[in-house]
């Protein structure tokens, strides 16, 4: 993704590299002119010419000196930049837990002899420089005061070394030691990029144009390196925003796990119980079955037993009224034949 953005904003920015043929071109129409105005002072006097072109000739393999620093400076900023890329690929490829802290350890012993080099330097050099600089990084703040509260927060947890192997505060850490060497880095960056505008200004006219095309390709490195680092930043903090609110959620959710928990244990007891009283119920039941079915059974033979006494009592019934009925046939008889008995008696006397 940085390598797409680096060449969208580098192929509009590449028109702008003729323009330190545009700066040759007026440096050596100056020359020739500074030529032409020298040539009737040689021919005027002879003697102080001589000493004039040793001038020129000290002051030209002092330019070709300053020149080869500058080519080999370009150098260095172009390989510093092009390790800045990959340390950048690095660290979004990796996980910010496995990072270890030697490198950045590392990186700010290999930058102590570095900046000792450039303390030993001229003392004019180091105000225009630290005018710049800071003019540069106040410019380069504006554009990022939201942000600075973050940032701060980011460097006071940078001094913690020791809590860095534990969660969040490892990734806070790593993200300001990072910021922290890229704004150093940067820095140094701004260093030389103003030293080589004094050398500019000082009459700078071999490799000028090389110099400045490759300094706006650095500028537009670093320009998509700072709004990478801060959409990364702003990225960063929204995702621990997020990691914030999700841990706040995840802790309600965790008291609600806990209070259901709790529920269902009371319910889970209360089921138990219930199904003790069930069990009990249904042995209950069972014995009313049972004694439900004896009786059921005792009922029957009952029932069995009254039919027989209704059967018996009817053939009673039957036998009885068969012997009333006998006994008075032999009633109306017996009265017949006292009857008959009294009619002889009489008819005997």
């Amino acid at each position: 993704m940085a390598e797409r953005s680096f060449d969208k904003k580098l192929r509009p920015s590449q028109p702008g590299v003729s323009q330190p043929k545009k700066r040759l071109s007026s440096c050596t129409k100056a020359e020739r002119s500074k030529r032409i105005e020298v040539r009737p002072q040689v021919k005027s006097a002879s003697g102080p010419t001589k000493n004039h072109t040793d001038d020129l000739l000290a002051k030209e393999e002092q330019y070709k000196l300053m020149n080869a620093e500058l080519e080999a400076k370009t150098a260095d900023l172009v390989r510093q930049a092009e390790q800045l890329m990959r340390d950048q690929n690095e660290v979004l490829s990796k996980p910010l837990s496995t990072l270890l802290l030697s490198d950045i350890e590392d990186e700010e012993r290999s930058r102590i002899p570095k900046l000792k080099q450039r303390t030993l330097q001229g003392p004019g050099v180091k105000g225009v420089t630290k005018k710049r600089v800071t003019s540069t990084s106040n410019n380069m703040c504006t554009g990022q005061q939201d942000k600075e509260p973050h940032l701060k927060t980011a460097t006071s947890k940078a001094s913690r070394v020791d809590d860095l192997v534990a969660g969040e505060d490892s990734a806070d850490s790593f993200l300001a030691n990072t910021i922290r060497s890229m704004e150093e880095k940067m820095n140094d960056i701004m260093i030389h990029e103003s030293v080589m505008d004094d050398f500019d200004t000082a009459g700078e006219n071999v490799g000028s144009g090389v110099s400045d095309a490759q300094i706006r390709v650095l500028k537009a490195k670093l320009g998509i390196m700072q709004e990478e680092l801060d959409q990364f930043s702003c990225e960063y903090y929204k995702k621990d925003d997020e990691n914030a609110k999700l841990s706040a959620r995840i802790k309600e959710l965790e008291e609600d796990r806990v209070r259901l928990q709790k529920t269902t244990n009371i319910q889970q007891t209360q089921i138990e119980k219930h199904r003790a009283l069930a069990e009990d119920s249904n042995r209950k039941c069972e014995g009313v079955q049972l004694q439900v079915s004896a009786l059921q059974k005792e009922i029957e033979n009952l029932n069995r037993s009254q039919k027989q006494a209704v059967a018996v009592h009817s053939s009673v019934e039957v036998r009885l009224n068969r012997a009333l009925e006998e006994g008075e046939r032999l009633k109306t008889q017996l009265n017949k034949m006292k009857q008959t008995s009294k009619v002889i008696r009489l008819q005997c006397r």
